[in-house]
C-alpha cells in the first residue's frame, strides 16, 4: 500500500521534508511513494493564462525529475485526494502544511474525508523558514511591527535544508496529464528547481555583491527573481538562508555584509506578511486600517477608464507604463516598480487597493497571496507596519530617482525609445517633439496628491 506525496506549493525534491517523512513511511511499511498532484478547479478559474502556463511548464519539469511518475488528477481535492488513497490502499497522505486561509480550509475539509475513508493527512513543514503564527511578543501577542518580527525570526533561527532522499521507490499510476494552457504573449522563464538553482547561485556569484544598492534599480539585473520559485516551492527560503549564510563578505570582490543582510531582510518580510495572514486572514481582502474616507473612492464609467489605462500601461507616467507592460510581457515586474505602480492606482487614481491587488495575482507569475494582499496593504496604508498614507510615490521622481537614464522606461514603452536620457520620465516637456502615439497623463499628479492628502485628514479628523 503506497503512501501518498500530495505536491502543492513544493514543487522540488530537495529540502522537502514532507518527501523525508513520506519516504520514512514508504521504507518502514516495505512500499512505495506516489507522488499526487490536483489541479483544484476553484484556483484554475482565478489565475490568469501566465500563472496557469507557468504552473504546466514546472509540474513537467517535476514529472521529469520524478522519471515520468507524477500523477496528475483534476478536481475538488476533497474528493480526488481520497479517491486516489482508496485506489492504490493508502493510509497516509504526507503533505507540506498549508498556511494561507483557503489552504487551511481546504486541509481540514480534506483530513476529514481521509478519515472517513480511514487515512490520514501528514502535514511536515510549511512554505517558510519559521511556520507562520510561532513567533510572539514577549506579551504573547502577534507581531505588528517588523522591526521586532525581523530580530524575533533572526533570534528563533530555522533547522537546516532536509537532506534529499536517495533511491526513492515512486510508484506508478495513470496520470490525467498536465494540462497545457496557452501563455498567450507572455515570456515565460525557465521553470522547475533545476533551472532556479542554478539562477540562485548565478546570482550568488555575481549578483549578491552590490545588491543593496543596485536592488531598487528596475534598469539593472539588481535582484534574483526568486520570488518565482520561492512561490510555487521550487526552492525553500531555507536554502537560500543556508546559502546566504556560507557566502564570504567583506572581501575583494565579495558581497558586503549590507548586501547579505539586505536580501535576508527581504526574507524576512516575506515570513512577516505570511504570519499577518495567518492572524488575519481577513486581511486578504479587507483593510486592517481604515485611512481615508469610504465615499474617497472614485467608481463608475470614468474610474473604470482609468484603472483600464492603468492596466493596460497607458496612463502617460512613464516608470507606472513600463511597469504595468512588463508584468504584461513576463509575467512578473520589478519590485521597486510595484510599489510605485501601486501608489498610483489607490493615491492617484483613488481606486481601491484591492482592484490593483486582483489585477496582480491575475498576471503575476509569483502572484503570492500573502506577499501580494499585504504588500498592496503597505502601499495602501492600510496594513501592518505600512508605509503612512500621507507617503506618495511621485512617479516621475522615482523614475529619475532609480531609472536615471531611462533605460528600463525605454525597454518596455516602445513609443519612448528616440527620446534619450532622463528626459523620458516627463514627454509632456518635449513639446512640439512628444513622442507620437504616447498617451498624455490621465491625470495630474500634484491635484491628485492633494486630494489624497485631504481625504486622510478626513479620514483622521
Amino acid at each position: 500500500m503506497p503512501t501518498v506525496l500530495w505536491f502543492r506549493r513544493d514543487l522540488r525534491l530537495s529540502d522537502h521534508p514532507a518527501l523525508v517523512a513520506a519516504v520514512t513511511q514508504a521504507r518502514a511499511d516495505d512500499d512505495e511513494v506516489l507522488a499526487l498532484y490536483v489541479t483544484d478547479p476553484v484556483l484554475w478559474r482565478v489565475a490568469g493564462p501566465p500563472r496557469l502556463a507557468y504552473l504546466a511548464a514546472t509540474l513537467e519539469a517535476l514529472d521529469e525529475a520524478l522519471g515520468g511518475r507524477l500523477v496528475v488528477r483534476h478536481g475538488d481535492p476533497v474528493e480526488v485526494v481520497p479517491a486516489v488513497a482508496r485506489e492504490v490502499g493508502a493510509r497516509h497522505v504526507h503533505v507540506t502544511a498549508a498556511t494561507e486561509p483557503f489552504g487551511r480550509r481546504r486541509d481540514e475539509a480534506v483530513a476529514a474525508a481521509l478519515a472517513r475513508a480511514g487515512a490520514e493527512l501528514v502535514p511536515t513543514g510549511s512554505p517558510y523558514a519559521v511556520a507562520p503564527g510561532r513567533l510572539a511578543t514577549g506579551a504573547g501577542e502577534e507581531f505588528k511591527v517588523f522591526t521586532p518580527f525581523r530580530r524575533a525570526w533572526l533570534a528563533h533561527g530555522w533547522h537546516a535544508p532536509a537532506p534529499r532522499p536517495r533511491s526513492v521507490p515512486w510508484a506508478a499510476l495513470a496520470s490525467q496529464g498536465v494540462p497545457r494552457p496557452p501563455a498567450g504573449d507572455v515570456r515565460l522563464p525557465p521553470a522547475g528547481e533545476a533551472a532556479h538553482r542554478a539562477r540562485w547561485h548565478r546570482f550568488l556569484e555575481g549578483g549578491l555583491a552590490g545588491y543593496a544598492d543596485r536592488r531598487d534599480r528596475p534598469d539593472l539585473e539588481g535582484t534574483s527573481s526568486m520570488s518565482i520559485p520561492l512561490k510555487w516551492g521550487e526552492l525553500h527560503p531555507r536554502t537560500l538562508l543556508a546559502d546566504l549564510a556560507a557566502v564570504p563578505v567583506g572581501g575583494r570582490g565579495e558581497p558586503a555584509r549590507e548586501d547579505v543582510d539586505g536580501y535576508r531582510s527581504e526574507l524576512a518580510w516575506r515570513e512577516f506578511h505570511a504570519d499577518v495572514l495567518w492572524h488575519r486572514p481577513g486581511s486578504r481582502t479587507r483593510s486592517l486600517r481604515d485611512v481615508v474616507p469610504e465615499d474617497a473612492w472614485d467608481s463608475g464609467p470614468d474610474a473604470d477608464a482609468r484603472f483600464d489605462a492603468w492596466a493596460e500601461g497607458r496612463t502617460g507616467y512613464p516608470l507606472v507604463d513600463a511597469g504595468m507592460r512588463q508584468m504584461r510581457t513576463v509575467g512578473w515586474m520589478h519590485n521597486r516598480v510595484r510599489m510605485v505602480t501601486a501608489s498610483f492606482l489607490v493615491k492617484d487614481l483613488h481606486l481601491p487597493w484591492q482592484r490593483g491587488a486582483a489585477l496582480f495575482m491575475e498576471r503575476l507569475v509569483d502572484g503570492d497571496v500573502p506577499q501580494n494582499q499585504l504588500n498592496w496593504q503597505w502601499v495602501a496604508g492600510t496594513g501592518r507596519d505600512a508605509a503612512p498614507y500621507f507617503r506618495v510615490f511621485n512617479p516621475v521622481v522615482q523614475g529619475e530617482k532609480f531609472d536615471p537614464d531611462g533605460d528600463y522606461v525605454r525597454r518596455w514603452v516602445p513609443e519612448l525609445r528616440e527620446v534619450s536620457g532622463r528626459a523620458v520620465h516627463r514627454p509632456w516637456d518635449l513639446g512640439l517633439v512628444a513622442p507620437e502615439g504616447y498617451p498624455a497623463p490621465v491625470v495630474d499628479h500634484a491635484r491628485e496628491r492633494e486630494r489624497a492628502l485631504a481625504d486622510h485628514a478626513r479620514a483622521r479628523a
